[in-house]
C-alpha cells in the first residue's frame, strides 16, 4: 500500500527537533550522510538542520517526494 505524502508529513511532525542522519543518494554508487536536526515542515518541502562540523553549509531541505521515491532516507537516532 503506497504511503501519502500527507501521511510523510504528519510523520515528520512528530520528530521536529530530534536529531537525524539524511542518506541521500548522490550519484551510481555514492551515498552522502549528514547529520543534522529536523527543523521545519512546509506544505512540500522539509528542512534540515546540518552539524557545523561536518558540513560546509548550514542548512537543507527535502522534498516529500524525496522519501516517497526513496531517494533519500531519514535515521532517527534513539534516546
Amino acid at each position: 500500500m503506497p504511503i501519502s505524502l500527507n501521511s510523510i508529513k504528519q510523520d515528520l511532525d512528530s520528530h521536529i527537533g530530534e536529531s537525524l542522519v539524511v542518506v541521500a543518494q548522490a550519484g551510481r554508487k555514492k551515498v552522502t550522510r549528514r547529520k543534522g536536526t529536523l527543523t521545519k515542515t512546509y506544505r512540500a518541502v522539509f528542512v534540515v538542520d546540518l552539524d557545523q562540523d561536518q558540513n560546509n553549509f548550514e542548512r537543507v531541505s527535502y522534498s516529500y517526494t524525496d522519501l516517497l521515491t526513496k531517494n533519500i532516507e531519514l535515521e532517527f537516532e534513539e534516546l
